[in-house]
């Protein structure tokens, strides 16, 4: 599902550099669930931006859902993505004019991939699967930040992408709502979809099963995760 071959990513800095990642060289199978975790700066949300292709990497490979990110263009990017990926970010985004529903279907009106019949019926199928589909109506502001982050999910799913992208998703959550959140993740791994999520919870190995930890921009250790 992913593979990066010495990938470098470094921003200018005044008169030098900073080197975010550093020669840094990873594969993800199909259906893993993988958690990226280290310090602020270490390069988490950097790699993951890069396995999205929100971001280029300055060298080396980046390959993800069945694409060489480097070939494709910014347009060919974006249809990539609209197609193949979920992202789910820390402070939700969604729009604010937009019902749940309707943000749920703005990434199929996108991508094209859903039949237009179907659209609606499938928003509301996801906003069951992560359990808020009596939210369906109502407008982001009227959630809890957990029936938004459980939106935010469903809108990631619109488009059924084999690779979920995670970045921080319980950073802006209380431990309670937190924990369900990602009980949400654990039951779309076991359905078959590969996640990676980048995260500072301290107890995520009890449901992922390997944790890579960055510090600098490289892997320090890259662990299978046997849970009991």
């Amino acid at each position: 599902m992913i593979e990066i071959s010495d990938v470098v990513k470094s921003y200018p800095l005044g008169e030098g550099e900073v080197v975010a990642v550093d020669h840094l060289s990873l594969t993800v199978e199909a259906g893993e669930f993988v958690a990226i975790v280290g310090r602020s700066g270490s390069g988490k949300t950097t790699l993951l931006n890069l396995l999205a292709g929100i971001d280029r990497p300055t060298s080396g490979i980046v390959r993800a859902a069945g694409a060489d990110l480097g070939a494709l263009s910014e347009s060919g990017l974006a249809e990539w993505r609209g197609r193949n990926v979920g992202l789910v970010f820390q402070f939700f985004q969604l729009l604010p004019t937009l019902t749940v529903a309707e943000n749920v279907m703005l990434p199929m009106d996108f991508a094209a991939k859903i039949p237009a019949v179907r659209r609606r019926d499938r928003a509301l199928e996801l906003l069951a699967r992560v359990g808020i589909a009596d939210q369906a109506g109502k407008l982001p502001a009227m959630l809890s930040g957990g029936q938004q982050q459980r939106a935010a999910i469903a809108r990631a799913l619109a488009n059924d992408p084999p690779l979920l992208l995670a970045d921080e998703p319980t950073g802006n959550l209380d431990s309670h709502t937190a924990d369900a959140v990602l009980e949400v993740f654990a039951d779309l791994n076991t359905e078959g979809r590969t996640i990676v999520v980048v995260t500072h919870e301290r107890d995520i190995r009890s449901i992922v099963g390997r944790e890579i930890v960055l510090a600098d921009g490289r892997i320090i250790t890259d662990d299978d995760v046997v849970t009991t």
